[in-house]
């Protein structure tokens, strides 16, 4: 993987006259993937590349990674945490998935239940939506004034420098599907009572203001996707391409980092005879 051209480059969000714009990706396309029938094939390979990159990461114990998926829903973030990352040793990753803000949640800065929940040395963290829940459910549904979102940007940049200078790599995705794919996604969900629990009729609502949230994730990914934490917008119609380019990008990240294995001084000899007696 670590020899094919850097996926980064090619899935990082693209400012054009300053800013980004959803419209501008067609999450039908598969960019950087030549032959759809290779990606299955890939991932074959790069579990056994990520679960050895992850390895190193958590017996080095300095650094750690941060991982945010953030979707519209049925976007595909579960199946991503468990196609992509389930693969990983389950001891050096911890998933945490945020809702609405609970009534003790509230009485604290919206960063608060964030900075609570990052990841410890040696260990990748996946967030099931983030932060930005606070600047796009809240510009969408107008629960806060213009303003106030103007300002979290601002203290969304400040707080990811603060969390990469600590020695963490952010990676943010947006799993970017379509209006139709969504309503066929919904559907099967229907169809199948094995997914019944996963079905809220608030989906359907939300779908009334897909237009304002493909604005909000516009302005969101124009004002946070920076040098130290960029974003990373993901056609995700096709699920397998969804999963090779999060992989991909996941393992030139942990490449990137170079993490090492300590070598602590020991004195073989002696530990050896102390083995055999």
């Amino acid at each position: 993987m670590a020899k094919d051209k850097d996926i980064r480059d090619v899935l990082r969000a693209q400012l054009r006259d300053g800013r980004f714009r959803m419209a501008d990706v067609d999450p039908d396309s598969t960019p950087g993937l030549k032959k759809r029938k290779k990606a299955r094939k890939d991932m074959e390979a790069a579990h056994a590349e990520l679960f050895s990159l992850q390895e190193r990461l958590f017996a080095e114990h300095k650094r750690s990674m941060l991982i945010v998926l953030q979707a519209m829903d049925t976007g595909g973030k579960d199946g991503t945490i468990t196609h992509v990352m389930g693969h990983l040793n389950p001891q050096g990753v911890r998933i945490t998935t945020f809702k609405a803000p609970t009534p003790e949640e509230k009485r604290h800065g919206f960063l608060w239940r964030i900075r609570r929940n990052l990841p410890e040395p040696g260990v990748i963290g996946i967030f099931n939506r983030s932060q930005y829940e606070d600047v796009l459910i809240a510009r969408v549904h107008s629960l806060a004034k213009p303003p106030i979102i103007e300002r979290r940007y601002k203290l969304i940049n400040e707080f990811e420098k603060q969390v990469v200078r600590s020695g963490t790599k952010i990676i943010k995705f947006c799993l970017h599907i379509s209006y139709d794919e969504q309503r066929r996604r919904l559907l099967d969900r229907l169809r199948d009572p094995d997914k019944h629990w996963k079905f809220h009729e608030t989906d359907i609502d939300e779908r009334a203001y897909w237009d304002d949230y493909m604005s909000a994730y516009s302005l969101a990914i124009t004002s946070c996707s920076t040098q130290w934490a960029p974003w990373y917008v993901i056609p995700a119609n096709d699920k397998d391409y969804r999963n090779w380019a999060v992989s991909k990008i996941v393992t030139e990240a942990l490449e990137e980092m170079d993490p090492q294995y300590p070598h602590p001084k020991l004195d073989i000899p002696r530990l050896v005879k102390r083995l055999r007696d």
